[in-house]
């Protein structure tokens, strides 16, 4: 009965042990990782975009299951990283430097400097949309008028700050500044007490589309000398193009930030490097999932980043000729 007992307690302590050691992440013997995705709200791309991106590479990495939870965004997924809530999150470029140097919107937290790049997956651009009726056809020609710069403390208000300066305008210079969503700021152009907006999207953006629907729109290019001194001095903005496709309006040259794949140094190499390649291997499912995925490409991938890419993703990019 002795021997039967000592045998019991000793089966029994190597099955919680097992057990513990599967439910961690990393945990060994075969453990599978149970990872957390931060994305965005349920009505945004980044929820969606990301869900797709977890079930695909869940689906082909062996001992990894992510899940992608919704979210406040950028700001909020970034102190979710932080405090170890999450170990992936959908972030803007931008936003991330910010959280990575404790600077603009995220000045009033400390610097963190765990935080690293997976890959860049798709371009959000900034659009500055004006009414028709208003008369502006460049961002000169916000001076003295309505505009919405977007939520205040929101990565479009960081945006839209940036744009201005480059042009030289600062907001005392605008009739009537505006801390508004684009959902109501799009009501407001449409009540006639809006004359423009900023607001950092995927485009073509749904809600510019019902708004272009709903009255006549115009998009307001930002271009020339001022987006190559914005660019120069915030190297995260890219260049983007938005056709006349997008919106059946005539299109214009802008620029954009970069949805990110973010994490922190806390992830392993070898899971960050399973997760990458999963992406890029299985992009076409990806595509298939989310409308997005057709912007995902290994080239692109490493345009505009604006923190250090994690081992785990540096390794893959080597690895297949994307870095020298």
């Amino acid at each position: 009965m002795k021997k039967c007992l000592t045998a019991l307690v000793a089966a029994s302590t190597a099955l919680i042990l097992l057990t513990a050691c599967a439910q961690q992440p990393g945990g060994g013997g075969g453990g599978t990782e149970h990872l957390i995705m931060a994305t965005g709200g349920a009505a945004g791309t980044y929820y969606p975009f990301g869900g797709v991106i977890a079930s695909v590479v869940t689906a082909n990495v062996e001992g990894v299951n992510i899940t992608a939870n919704t979210s406040g965004a950028s700001v909020a997924n970034a102190r979710a990283l932080n405090n170890g809530d999450v170990e992936l999150a959908l972030m803007q470029n931008d936003v991330m430097y910010y959280a990575f140097t404790g600077t603009e919107i995220m000045s009033d937290d400390d610097p963190i400097a765990e935080l690293r790049t997976i890959a860049t997956l798709y371009p959000e651009v900034v659009q500055l949309v004006a009414t028709a009726s208003s008369g502006i056809t460049s961002v000169n020609d916000l001076r003295g008028m309505r505009v919405v710069v977007g939520d205040a403390g929101s990565g479009t208000e960081a945006n839209a700050m940036h744009v201005l300066g480059s042009y030289g305008i600062t907001l005392s210079d605008i009739g009537t500044v505006e801390n508004l969503s684009f959902g109501e700021a799009s009501t407001a152009m449409q009540n006639g007490n809006i004359d423009a907006a900023f607001v950092t999207a995927g485009a073509p953006t749904p809600a510019i589309v019902e708004l272009n629907a709903n009255m006549n729109i115009v998009l307001v290019p930002i271009e020339g000398a001022a987006a190559a001194g914005l660019i120069s001095q915030f190297p995260f903005y890219t260049v983007y193009e938005i056709s006349n496709d997008a919106y059946g309006i005539p299109g214009v040259t802008t620029v954009a930030v970069r949805a990110t794949l973010a994490t922190t140094t806390a992830l392993s190499e070898d899971t960050v490097y399973a997760i990458t390649r999963a992406m890029f291997e299985n992009q076409s499912d990806i595509a298939i999932g989310h409308a997005r995925g057709n912007e995902l490409n290994p080239y692109d991938a490493l345009s505009g980043i604006s923190v250090p890419l994690h081992p785990g993703a540096e390794r893959f990019f080597r690895a297949e000729g994307y870095i020298n």
